[in-house]
């Protein structure tokens, strides 16, 4: 039960990263195959590194063609939807503060099942969540949000924590999952609301 709510929560975090890559290569004005190419990468990317870290040879798209079937809908979407999806801007940022949640809990998940230490799972949580989105935005010229002063990698960690912690309580794995979620979900968006920051660097 509990490895298939990860697998659905996998496809719908890969749906919503897969939607905000490729509007973001639409405001670049990118083809058809840049678009799909960046909501590969953005949707992609942050498991496909956690796999390799982890040794998990070949890596988990490989093994399931769902997952490229997501990325193929995603870019139907926003090719169809174009007006709608742009006018939808503050949903994708929901939608995309979701993706981090749910990546973060499958990242820590495959960090422990592989045996490494609970500090070096909540950073393959992190992993997980931010690295696909990192390298859209290398990709696209724009400064990576995990650089900025916004929260957001901040919040995968402290969910990352979570997760483990309750987890080595013997709680509920679906009951982790969801209070793990919130925990990310509820720091970035409390944090955007507020305008809290982590301090910038002296010059």
């Amino acid at each position: 039960m509990h490895q298939e709510f990860i697998y659905f929560l996998d496809l719908a975090g890969t749906l919503a990263f897969a939607i905000s890559g490729i509007q973001t290569a639409a405001d670049k004005k990118m083809d058809v195959f840049g678009a799909m190419m960046i909501g590969f990468i953005t949707a992609l990317g942050g498991g496909t590194v956690r796999d390799m870290l982890l040794g998990n040879q070949p890596v988990f798209w490989f093994h399931d063609l769902n997952y490229l079937a997501v990325v193929g809908i995603a870019v139907g979407i926003v090719y169809a939807f174009a007006g709608p999806v742009r006018r939808l801007k503050q949903t994708l940022f929901l939608f995309d503060t979701i993706g981090i949640g749910v990546f973060t809990v499958i990242g820590v998940t495959k960090g422990l099942d592989a045996g490494i230490s609970a500090p070096y799972a909540v950073i393959m949580g992190m992993v997980s969540s931010v690295v696909g989105g990192a390298t859209r935005d290398v990709l696209c010229n724009e400064i990576p949000l995990i650089l900025r002063k916004e929260v957001y990698a901040t919040a995968c960690l402290f969910g990352g924590a979570v997760y483990v912690i309750l987890h080595g309580y013997g709680l509920d794995e679906v009951l982790v999952s969801f209070v793990t979620m919130g925990v990310v979900i509820a720091i970035r968006l409390l944090s955007i609301k507020h305008h809290i920051s982590l301090p910038r660097m002296r010059s």
